[in-house]
């Protein structure tokens, strides 16, 4: 009943939402999706990763450049930037998994790749190096899904429809034998093999299906935001800005990437514009906040927000 209000408000929102309060909307489901993707990873199967970045970029460069040097409209381009992305994660995890590197060192590993593409495309004229690309964008009243260009209510849309999607797509997984499968491992991954489970065989699969709802998120990026630069969407601080709402929220759980990814967001933008007010510009003021309530989490809500909340409301987590 709740999970139906919540839908109906969040269906209804543009009717009443300025262009700004779309946005930062915008900007909280894009982060719960791509948690969502991190999430089937670590909190599902237990392997962290650190350099989700690697998708988001390589999945927004391969859409962006289509379209900047074709003219190719983003829903061909993601198609072959979810390939791409899944045969980047099938390379890494065979790398990993085959050679038995686990844990931390995995979790360097992975990013590794995401520093060693950025310093690839910062080389690569043909996507525009270290200067950036820029796609055209065209001010339309309209929606024009083809070319994924319209006014901010589509995208909202979209973004919805997709943070809904990875919701129900997560949901299904948890209660699949894959989901069954990776929590064993996930808990114990010694016991989970004497059990007779493939280890190899399914965490491969749960970094494919991360990656290829990851490059969802960076085409999407590409097409709202319209400008790339390989030393921002390659940079670590991309993969930990995916990863906080999760660890904020709660790891494993379905709801946790939401709560985060809204938390951080509605506070952090809170913040910036309370010191815009009294006109103090702060650099940095938004990650420093970020590290507090991460800090204050792990210390009072170890698991974190939503299971606890859960627990107060009586609900299922």
């Amino acid at each position: 009943m709740l999970l139906a209000v919540l839908g109906a408000l969040l269906v209804a929102l543009p009717a009443f939402a300025g262009n700004y309060l779309l946005s930062v909307a915008t900007l909280i489901l894009y982060l719960a999706f791509a948690g969502q993707a991190w999430n089937v990873m670590m909190g599902f199967a237990g392997q962290l990763s650190l350099g989700h970045s690697l998708y988001v970029g390589v999945a927004a460069y391969m859409a962006g450049g289509l379209f900047f040097h074709y003219g190719i409209g983003p829903w061909a381009g993601l198609w072959l930037a979810m390939l791409v992305c899944v045969l980047m994660g099938a390379a890494i995890g065979f790398l990993a998994f085959r050679f038995g590197i686990s844990g931390v060192y995995f979790a360097l590993l992975t990013i590794a790749f995401a520093e060693f593409t950025r310093i690839g495309f910062d080389h690569l004229d043909w996507l525009g190096g270290p200067g950036g690309m820029f796609l055209r964008v065209a001010q339309r009243d309209v929606w024009d899904l083809a070319n994924f260009r319209g006014p901010p209510a589509m995208y909202y849309y979209t973004m919805l429809a997709l943070a809904a999607g990875a919701f129900a797509l997560c949901a299904w997984l948890l209660r699949s034998r894959a989901g069954y499968y990776w929590q064993a491992i996930r808990e114990n991954e010694e016991a989970a093999q004497a059990l007779g489970i493939n280890t190899f065989r399914w965490k491969m699969i749960a970094v494919m299906i991360s990656s290829a709802m990851t490059a969802v998120a960076g085409v999407f990026f590409a097409f709202y935001y319209n400008n790339l630069f390989p030393e921002q969407i390659f940079h670590i601080s991309r993969s930990i800005e995916i990863i906080l709402g999760p660890i904020i929220g709660g790891v494993g759980t379905l709801f946790g990437p939401i709560v985060g990814a809204a938390l951080l967001t509605l506070l952090g933008d809170g913040i910036t514009e309370l010191l815009a007010a009294f006109g103090w510009e702060i650099p940095g003021i938004k990650q420093v906040f970020y590290g507090v309530v991460l800090l204050a989490v792990i210390m009072f809500l170890p698991h974190g927000i939503w299971p606890a909340l859960a627990r107060r409301l009586g609900i299922s987590k």
